[in-house]
């Protein structure tokens, strides 16, 4: 059982979800996250899902080194320790489920990403095997002319939306501002911290400074709309570790309050601003498709 959404936040994911691609790609990619030489075994779109048997299929065996040592993650596969972790479970303060449902299992033991193959067995850099959960907070606002009116496309006519966008440390790519659900904690929680950490860099705030930047995004962050729950096509995926999310959209229609916060780029995030949204975006796993419907959902250009 997932932690709930509070009610003030409207879930239309059930409706946007199906406009997700279910075919991942930027999983397939090579080469591997955060390493030079480590190469996925070439999965072609036809051999994706597991349903489709293919006996010469010789993925890559990959977990990056030292990460079982780190406090948020699982033991290696070989440890004992690995025998008690409660997959498809509430397994103590950790959520093992996941939000596309039973995950089965290879003849190892290992889960099975419920997308289907990546050319990559372990881990990766990920932390957990199976499902590692993510909330994704997509802040936006009306681009506005020096008179305050609305800018619009000159072809459609659509006002334009902005979001706030954020450049990975780790990738260089843009992104929106969210993070790991850490264990035992809310997916709200975790929204209200990542674009904290993130776009106000709270990290480095003075106790004083941290108790206003608490208290602004607590009150901008009460109402929200549920955009996509799901699988995320990140390309740190592998055949037995993958990313899911919660993307929450908190919209400022009037300019007044989110659209005024002072942006400042903190901790995974080395440069944080207000963009355009537009077909022409191209941003980090399926950040794209988070904004697209976004852009949907209020009507705006794209």
């Amino acid at each position: 059982m997932h932690s709930k959404l509070p009610s003030s936040i409207v879930d239309i994911s059930k409706m946007a979800s199906v406009t997700v691609a279910n075919l991942h790609v930027k999983c397939r990619n090579s080469p591997y996250p955060r390493t030079s030489d480590i190469q996925r075994y070439p999965v072609p779109d036809d051999k994706v899902s597991w349903s489709v048997s293919w006996s010469e299929y010789h993925p890559v065996a990959y977990t990056a080194p030292g990460i079982s040592k780190k406090p948020w993650a699982d033991p290696d596969n070989h440890d004992e320790k690995y025998k008690a972790i409660q997959f498809n479970k509430i397994d103590g303060i950790l959520d093992r489920t996941s939000f596309m449902g039973q995950y089965k299992f290879s003849t190892d033991g290992l889960p099975l990403n419920p997308r289907g193959r990546t050319g990559i067995i372990g881990r990766g850099v990920l932390g957990r095997w199976g499902p590692n959960h993510a909330a994704d907070p997509i802040v936006t606002r009306w681009k506005l002319d020096n008179s305050g009116s609305r800018c619009l496309n000159k072809t459609t006519g659509r006002p334009i939306l902005q979001f706030v966008s954020i450049r990975r440390k780790d990738s260089g790519q843009w992104a929106i501002p969210g993070g790991m659900v850490d264990a035992g904690e809310n997916y709200t929680s975790t929204l209200k911290r990542e674009f904290s950490e993130e776009a106000l860099n709270s990290t480095t705030a003075s106790s004083k400074e941290l108790e206003a930047i608490v208290k602004r995004v607590d009150d901008a962050f009460h109402h929200g709309v549920e955009i996509y729950k799901g699988y995320v096509d990140d390309p740190r995926n592998t055949d037995n570790a993958w990313m899911e999310t919660v993307a929450v959209n908190f919209h400022d229609d009037i300019g007044n309050c989110l659209a005024l916060f002072p942006l400042t780029a903190g901790d995974d995030a080395e440069a944080v601003r207000w963009t355009d949204i537009s077909s022409d975006l191209q941003l980090y796993a399926s950040h794209r498709d988070f904004i697209k419907l976004v852009a949907e959902l209020r009507n705006a250009q794209w």
